[in-house]
């Protein structure tokens, strides 16, 4: 922690790049002229030069502007910036109130004091944790020494000028999960959470409506202050409050039976005050109505007077001198002011009518003052009714003309529409076309692949049927194995015949070998020759396809059929076997001739 440090030029720099003021262990700055404004790199706010100080983590660098590092020498080891054109070292997600940091790619010869001078730098190191595998873990005072100390990663580490392969290495710097970490962060949490809740504790304590005041016990001397206060306007609220709750906690009794007496009769002296205030409102509301009457009244002539001037302006006179747009103002402005008009009109009214039936009998004696205010009161509504018809005509005629313009553009457009939807029916008949050709090869394909099903199934049943065939073959010919064996038992007794039969070879031995040799000429002995030497080359068997397709580039003429029927001849030298399963199932033709002379 005491090391001084070699070159505070570098870190100066290094610093610069970030935007953050150089700042050394006791917390003076390393450059004394330091403007936070002229970083080297351009784009990167300026951080206050206070910010380390108080805690506060710097913010990243952008993604897509690469720092420019510089070289960092210190006393032991120096510090050579990773390639630039790298992208950055990837990171893990930092941890809840990380001051740990995992420090790998150490040289296997650091130690503790050099990682000590390399990350001093960076902020007050509490622990160092090394590890025998050329990594270690580093854990800050505050959280935000840990973004400096990332700065570093990257960065090619050589201890002083060897560049033997133990003193060189290339720094990993990334998030560390501590215990220490998250439980102090935790209880940082949680003592914010405790500060939250007092905060809201306090505002509700603020905001809650007091608590009325307790009601004192009864007493001689209370009874007397609640009576003085019974008689004041200013008090009587509290003081009738006081006497309710001692007549309902049952203090009443035959003692306190006469001051009980007396507060109720203050009580019931106060009902002529409280009427006397009312009559004085309501002589006040009075005034007012008649003032908000009048008022209203004036409203309504200047209203009637509005919409007069729209009534003029919508006749044929000055009608067809304004524009479509002036028009549509006009009409719109003349049906707000009727609407509020009527408003106002309907709310006289109703006052009126209010007025009237709380007229007493006698304002109500004189019916022919009546019927002359109802009389004027329909012309008026007479007049107002014609100007309201002339002018729904002429806004009528107003209207059609602009229907009929929208008619002429609402053709051209449908026109443009009609255009655009054939379009769209094409493309989808196009689509529709696309679609049947594609299930219609996808039933082909089907079909095929039935056929080819069927076909299969026809092969394995005539495979079925040639095994049945192959099997009678067989115990045929075991059951003639068995009588020439038992006819070779028999060769004592017909000794004779033997040498008749021997001199009867002599004589003519060419007619024997024909009449009863399965091989009949000259041309099937060199068949036999040839297949037996083409099958000895092949132990695993051939197709009689493949045996057929060498005979035939040695003679044209010869067929398959005469081919296998000269080898299901000679069972003692040639041999059909199957091999494969299913669909696979091939038959093969097998050499066993030194089998077949063994048996014999």
């Amino acid at each position: 922690m005491g090391l001084p440090m070699s070159d505070p030029t570098a870190w100066a720099t290094a610093m610069n790049n970030l935007g953050m003021a150089p700042m050394g262990m006791t917390g003076q700055p390393l450059l004394p002229d330091f403007d936070p404004a002229l970083g080297m790199m351009t784009g990167i706010p300026p951080i206050n030069p206070m910010m380390p100080g108080l805690g506060i983590v710097p913010p990243p660098i952008p993604p897509d502007m690469p720092a420019v590092k510089e070289i960092i020498h210190c006393k032991s080891c120096t510090l050579f910036p990773p390639n630039p054109h790298l992208p950055p070292p990837a990171t893990r997600e930092r941890p809840p109130g990380c001051k740990t940091v995992f420090v790998g790619g150490l040289p296997e010869n650091g130690t503790e004091q050099i990682i000590m001078e390399v990350f001093e730098q960076c902020g007050e190191v509490i622990a160092i944790r090394k590890s025998k595998k050329n990594f270690c873990h580093i854990r800050f005072a505050e959280e935000f020494m840990v973004d400096k100390a990332l700065y570093l990663s990257g960065y090619r580490i050589r201890l002083g000028s060897s560049t033997d392969k133990k003193d060189t290495g290339r720094l990993h710097v990334d998030f560390a999960q501590a215990r220490d970490d998250l439980y102090e962060w935790e209880c940082k949490q949680r003592m914010l959470a405790r500060e939250e809740r007092h905060r809201r504790r306090l505002e509700e304590e603020r905001f809650r409506p007091p608590s009325p005041p307790p009601v004192v016990h009864y007493s001689d001397h209370e009874c007397s202050v609640v009576a003085e206060k019974l008689k004041d306007d200013t008090k009587f609220l509290e003081a009738i409050q006081t006497l309710l709750t001692w007549i309902e906690r049952g203090e009443v009794n035959r003692r306190t039976a006469n001051n009980f007496y007396s507060m109720i009769q203050s009580a019931n002296s106060h009902i002529r005050r409280l009427v006397n205030e009312k009559a004085a409102h309501e002589k006040e509301m009075e005034e007012a109505k008649e003032k908000f009457k009048l008022a209203l009244s004036g409203i309504l002539v200047q209203f009637e007077q509005i919409v007069a001037v729209y009534h003029s302006a919508s006749k044929q006179k000055a009608w067809d001198h304004f524009t479509k747009a002036q028009r549509k103002n006009i009409s719109v402005w003349c049906k707000q002011a009727e609407e509020i008009r009527n408003i106002h009109n309907d709310e006289l009214m109703g006052i009126r009518r209010e007025e009237e039936m709380e007229m007493s009998d006698e304002e109500i004696e004189d019916p022919s003052e009546m019927k002359e205010t109802e009389e004027s009161a329909l012309v008026s509504q007479v007049e107002a009714l014609k100007e309201e018809n002339d002018s729904l005509r002429w806004q009528l005629d107003a209207y059609r003309n602009e229907v009929e313009l929208l008619k002429q553009e609402q053709g051209k457009a449908s026109r443009d529409e009609d255009t655009t939807k054939e379009q769209q029916m094409k493309l989808l008949q196009q689509a529709l076309q696309g679609m049947q050709k594609h299930l219609l090869k996808v039933q082909d394909e089907y079909k095929k692949r039935e056929a080819e099903l069927e076909k299969v199934r026809e092969d394995k049943l005539k495979i079925e049927t040639l095994l049945e065939n192959l099997k009678e073959q067989q115990s045929i010919a075991d059951e003639e194995d068995k009588e020439r064996d038992a006819i070779d038992c028999q060769g004592n007794e017909s000794s004779t015949s033997r040498v008749c039969a021997c001199s009867q070879e002599k004589e003519c031995p060419v007619e024997k070998t024909l009449s009863n040799s399965p091989v009949k000429s000259e041309r099937e002995v060199l068949l036999v020759g040839i297949i037996s030497t083409f099958l000895h080359v092949h132990p695993f068997g051939a197709s009689i396809e493949y045996i057929c397709s060498y005979l035939q580039r040695l003679d044209s003429k010869i067929c398959t059929a005469e081919v296998e029927v000269l080898m299901t001849r000679l069972q003692n030298t040639f041999r059909q076997e199957l091999s494969g399963v299913g669909a696979s199932l091939e038959k093969r033709w097998k050499f066993c001739g030194f089998d077949g002379l063994k048996m014999t």
